[in-house]
């Protein structure tokens, strides 16, 4: 079974998307069409930069997300899921491929998502960071320990875990962790606490969202950040997306059960690279490639 996977935030760069732009006519017609549902040119910062308005949580993420869903829908026919799932902003993207979610209704999530998170961010300094050779259980039981807010937000692979909060709980994680044997425990350049109790806020906001939007049945499973588990039905999709703000993404688990249930290789759509790297450590005899645009 072929699986497809779309990358989240820090996957952005400079010039993302702009060949899908100039050679194909639906890519553009897409891109027009995000443009007005934002209210401002977004294609003029992911084409053009600079760098540092890419990186903005209000343009990252729906930058990402457009050049993943388009990029998908100007792969060609071979583009045929038979299994989706997306690292943390990511996961909208593999709902639109997946068709439980429109193109427009998509892109609109995503930026009151991506707003919601920037507002929570603003309430309370806070941060992440890398935390590098170290085990699932080392690191859950330093962060628990820990008074301050300090908790697991993505199980990337195996020996690679990202924690998530206040200045102070970070800090003291770090410090634990480096004692505890840590290769690395690197702070991240970041604009908060994401995948956090700190994210409860832009949680609240993001309910009401989802609710608004029409879920369809999906045309394969999607396996959520939040349970690592595949499900095609839309209610239960909803509330996944709603507990995948202030809980841990789950990709190492993810990756496993996706090959638990038949995955034969995955290929990654949309900027970077990053994912096919992470599905490497937790499988290296697994096929991975980069989705390439293909229409004329």
């Amino acid at each position: 079974m072929k699986a497809y996977v779309f990358p989240g935030q820090g996957a952005q760069f400079s010039g993302m998307g702009k060949d899908i732009y100039e050679n194909s006519s639906l890519g553009k017609e897409l891109f027009e069409k995000a443009n007005k549902i934002l209210g401002f040119e977004i294609t003029k910062t992911m084409f053009e930069g600079p760098d540092e308005d890419l990186k903005l949580t209000r343009v990252t993420q729906p930058a990402i997300f457009l050049h993943s869903s388009i990029l998908a829908v100007t792969i060609g026919k071979s583009f045929q899921p038979e299994m989706v799932a997306g690292h943390s902003l990511g996961e909208f993207s593999a709902l639109v491929a997946n068709q439980s979610l429109s193109f427009e209704d998509g892109l609109t999530l995503v930026f009151k998502r991506a707003m919601a998170m920037q507002n929570a961010c603003e309430i309370e300094p806070s941060t992440m960071a890398a935390i590098i050779g170290m085990d699932d259980k080392t690191v859950n039981e330093v962060c628990s320990s820990i008074s301050d807010v300090v908790v697991p937000a993505n199980y990337n692979c195996p020996g690679q875990v990202v924690i998530s909060g206040s200045i102070k709980g970070i800090d003291k994680a770090i410090n634990e962790l480096t004692k505890f044997g840590a290769k690395r425990a690197l702070k991240l350049a970041v604009g908060g606490a994401f995948h956090s109790p700190l994210m409860k806020p832009a949680q609240d906001e993001l309910t009401k969202a989802i609710f608004e939007i029409q879920f369809s049945k999906p045309i394969c499973p999607v396996y959520q950040n939040y349970t690592a588990e595949a499900t095609s039905d839309p209610e239960i999709i909803k509330q996944n997306l709603i507990h995948q703000l202030t809980a841990p993404v789950k990709w190492t688990q993810t990756v496993v059960h996706m090959i638990r249930d038949g995955a034969t290789s995955f290929t990654e759509v949309g900027p970077g690279n990053v994912l096919q790297g992470l599905i490497k450590k937790a499988d290296r005899k697994m096929p991975t490639e980069s989705a390439v645009f293909q229409e004329s």
